[in-house]
């Protein structure tokens, strides 16, 4: 199954590309789309839209795994992160794929195996999981992470599924 992470962000739009079979990753590609920063919302918006079909297109993965939104002091942030994770999810979905959604903690805890753990603890995690990766930046290597914590826990259930637990 070819996963596609991305952790959304106005600025920055991380994404990764990781295969998973039973329980082996595989790196496959990362990187950030940006948007302009003195561009109308609007038209940053698009280049974010524009950035994550091309890359779906590109690579071609089977489903999507996208970061939560955690909330700033600043509602004005807070508001136009939503609307880049509007994008993240909406992209992905438009394309036909199943687009799971991820708390930072439970990203955390999947690849570190704590919830709390320092973002450089999680780039360090992402680059001994996967090995080749780690040259798109840190907003990649957080993409990368909710890739890895999707293929963790969707195998996690499909190990229950086929075991007789799951309905």
């Amino acid at each position: 199954m070819r996963i596609i992470g991305i952790d959304p962000g106005l600025q920055r739009t991380g994404w990764g590309v990781i295969d998973a079979r039973d329980n082996r990753l595989s790196f496959v590609a990362e990187g950030t789309i940006t948007s302009s920063p003195k561009a109308a919302l609007a038209d940053r918006l698009m280049e974010l839209h524009d950035g994550l079909v091309r890359v779906i297109e590109l690579w071609k993965p089977e489903q999507a795994a996208v970061e939560e939104t955690f909330v700033n002091k600043n509602p004005t942030s807070t508001l136009k992160l939503g609307q880049a994770r509007g994008i993240a999810l909406l992209v992905p979905a438009r394309l036909g794929l199943a687009v799971g959604e991820y708390t930072p903690n439970m990203v955390k805890k999947s690849v570190v195996g704590a919830g709390h753990a320092a973002k450089e603890q999680v780039q360090m995690m992402v680059k001994t999981l996967l090995p080749g990766s780690g040259g798109g930046g840190p907003d990649a290597a957080d993409a990368l992470a909710v890739a890895i914590c999707h293929a963790h826990l969707t195998e996690t259930q499909s190990r229950i599924n086929a075991a007789g637990g799951g309905r």
